[in-house]
């Protein structure tokens, strides 16, 4: 029977997950940027991630943060500490608009998974209420 729980309670977590990554890009936003992808150990900087979900075994999802490649786009901003030869600062491969749109997603796929969660705990009652 754990198992009719546990396919909702993993896509509440991977929904979790994924609004707590997304919420980590927005607020990283403005800060500098990796150089290179991947990023080597000379590279400074926020690494923008995504989530992605992955099949678990025995069904339900698992979350997986990936970074988001390339990590950084470069902004023409000469008067920054950060900026090179040419003026150029790496910022974080972060769109406000995307991680809006992730965010109300997630929200709405794991409502879903919450109402799954209360229906099977539910049947589960109503089935033991008939075994009794």
């Amino acid at each position: 029977m754990n198992g009719l729980f546990a396919v909702p309670l993993s896509g509440l977590n991977a929904q979790a997950k994924r609004l707590g990554v997304s919420a980590q890009n927005v607020v990283n936003i403005g800060s500098t940027g990796v150089r290179s992808d991947p990023p080597d150990a000379a590279d400074q900087g926020y690494v923008p991630e995504r989530v992605e979900a992955v099949a678990a075994p025995g069904g339900g999802v698992r979350a997986q943060s990936v970074p988001i490649s390339p990590p950084a786009t470069f902004v023409h901003d000469p008067g920054d500490p950060a900026a090179d030869a040419d003026g150029l600062v790496p910022r974080p491969n972060v769109s406000l608009e995307r991680e809006m749109v992730t965010q109300i997603d997630a929200k709405r796929s794991y409502e879903a998974n919450l109402k799954v969660l209360e229906t099977v705990d539910e049947m589960v009652g109503s089935l033991l209420d008939v075994a009794s």
